[in-house]
């Protein structure tokens, strides 16, 4: 198998990251985390994963996971899952159609960090690095985020982290130390 494309155990090769030069297969390993804090979340998060079938298959789902909201303001508390699945899309393609998704549960952005009907985010995408304007994979704070690396150890524990090496597991673990 192509060490670029993914296996069962993630999206990483282990001897070293991807870059956008390097190209992919057809077929891409994606995380993908989602949280709401408006409205009914659960059912946003619920029907959010399906609309994802649309653009991922063999879609993973996380159990939900309630966290009080991380950031300057006050807000409510935020509903919080992973889902992993295979995409034919490329980065930015896969980006803005999660963007579009957003829009279509309602989603706005008056201010950064406002609050959301829902959040989707790239975490990973295969073993590639990208860092380019309007893209930066591996989502760049997930390595510090619990409310994301939980739920995304629960379906893809062994899913290697491109930048460090480590798998979610390794990083979520190292979180609590």
């Amino acid at each position: 198998m192509d060490p670029g494309r993914g296996t069962k155990d993630g999206p990483g090769p282990k001897d070293g990251p991807r870059t956008k030069a390097q190209g992919l297969s057809s077929s891409v390993n994606v995380a993908i985390a989602l949280g709401s804090n408006v409205g009914d979340r659960g059912a946003t998060l619920q029907s959010a994963i399906t609309r994802l079938q649309s653009i991922l298959s063999g879609i993973r789902s996380s159990a939900f996971l309630d966290t009080p909201y991380v950031g300057d303001d006050v807000q409510p508390p935020v509903l919080n899952g992973a889902v992993t699945g295979v995409t034919a899309l490329d980065a930015h393609a896969l980006l803005e159609r999660l963007l579009a998704i957003e829009q279509e549960f309602g989603r706005t952005r008056p201010y950064g960090g406002a609050p959301r009907t829902l959040d989707l985010d790239l975490i990973l995408y295969g073993g590639m690095v990208i860092d380019e304007p309007g893209l930066i994979v591996p989502h760049p704070r997930f390595r510090e985020r619990r409310f994301v690396l939980e739920p995304l150890a629960e379906i893809a524990p062994d899913w290697r982290d491109p930048v460090t090496g480590q798998t979610v597991l390794e990083l979520l673990e190292a979180l609590s130390s």
